[in-house]
């Protein structure tokens, strides 16, 4: 990321610095989540539950990474205190509601847990708490180091699944790394070479996974229980975890490096891809009740096909406009007003917090995606 970048708007007629980079890689790979979850009930297919182990290696480690580049600057300000409250406390109240209501209209259960995600949730609760603990992964000598060591830790342990614990201690080194991250090493992700290498890793990687995903289990990529749930003693599996942590960081960094950095024609949907998260889910849910009569290649090319255009559609203006209410609630209806600390005169008050606009909360979740 050079310091001349050109300027990138979220919302046409506003301008911003956002990197094209990270949106293009934002968009390409919520692509891969929207067709990951699509093709999630349809592994019976030849092949395809290869393809969507080699996904699950690397496309939220992806997400989570930008969203920790992306929050070196984040502090106890009032200000920014107020926008983690709007742009992932509000939306995760709000997207748990909704996706319950299924439930009651296809079970007649109504059942709510705010500590317990559901569904793709859980990423909008692990970024909330990986937020509030930026100021201490700052502090440490050795960010990194901590955060893996953590993660293995919790591997260890069954973790309830209230705060989506497992996720979030298993996955937070890629949030640590992407602290650690200065615009020098993005710089360096672009140069022809590492272009080159990058999509070596990406074509061998998926060779090797084509090759070893019939032995091992589904569930180390989704990073949601302990060792001895998965079947294996604490030693294997933070070995396992330790090999998982290190082929996500490489894979990452390879996507990275293959990504345009040019401003082109889906930059600005890159950076509205949260909304392609969030709502991308209830045609997923839809989608499973049919999934019999497509249970073969030319179904499942044809779902590939459906989960790209949806995922493109869910990032555009129209849609944004319609569901903005749930994703970038306006809330500031709810916050006091904020006094100016060097004020000269006593009694002065800044005005009410202005709503979140989409640059702003792209920063504080500018990533879309699940889990």
């Amino acid at each position: 990321m050079t310091a001349s970048l050109p300027a990138t708007s979220v919302t046409p007629g506003r301008a911003s610095t956002r990197d094209p980079l990270l949106d293009n890689a934002k968009y390409l790979a919520i692509i891969l989540v929207v067709c990951g979850h699509l093709m999630e009930g349809l592994k019976s297919v030849p092949a395809l539950h290869g393809v969507y182990f080699y996904i699950y290696l690397f496309h939220m480690p992806l997400f989570i990474f930008i969203s920790g580049y992306l929050s070196r600057n984040f502090s106890f300000s009032a200000g920014k205190a107020r926008k983690l409250i709007s742009g992932l406390a509000v939306p995760y109240v709000i997207f748990e509601t909704l996706y319950s209501l299924p439930r009651l209209f296809l079970y007649g259960k109504f059942e709510i847990s705010l500590l317990d995600p559901y569904f793709l949730t859980w990423f909008l609760m692990s970024l909330f708490l990986w937020r509030l603990s930026t100021p201490v992964w700052q502090q440490l000598r050795w960010p990194l180091v901590v955060a893996v060591g953590l993660s293995l830790l919790s591997g260890t342990s069954a973790l309830p699944d209230e705060l989506s614990m497992n996720r979030t201690f298993g996955m937070l080194p890629f949030y640590v790394l992407g602290l650690m991250m200065k615009p020098e090493h993005l710089d360096m992700l672009q140069r022809r070479w590492v272009k080159i290498a990058g999509a070596v890793v990406l074509i061998v990687a998926l060779g090797v996974t084509f090759a070893v995903y019939k032995h091992v289990p589904t569930e180390w990529i989704r990073w949601r229980h302990s060792n001895h749930s998965i079947g294996v003693g604490d030693l294997k599996g933070s070995l396992i975890r330790l090999a998982l942590l290190a082929v996500g960081a490489l894979l990452v960094a390879s996507f990275i490096a293959i990504t345009p950095r040019r401003r082109v024609w889906f930059s600005s949907l890159g950076a509205a891809t949260i909304y392609a998260y969030l709502l991308h889910g209830f045609a997923v849910k839809v989608l499973q009740s049919y999934y019999h009569r497509i249970d073969t290649p030319l179904g499942v090319a044809l779902l590939m096909v459906f989960g790209a255009v949806l995922a493109t559609v869910l990032c555009t203006s129209p849609v944004r406009k319609l569901t903005k209410w749930a994703i970038e609630p306006n809330v500031s209806w709810a916050f006091t007003t904020l006094r100016r600390p060097n004020s000269q005169t006593k009694g002065v008050v800044s005005p009410p917090a202005p709503p979140v606009s989409d640059e702003e909360s792209g920063r504080v979740r500018q990533s879309a995606v699940h889990g």
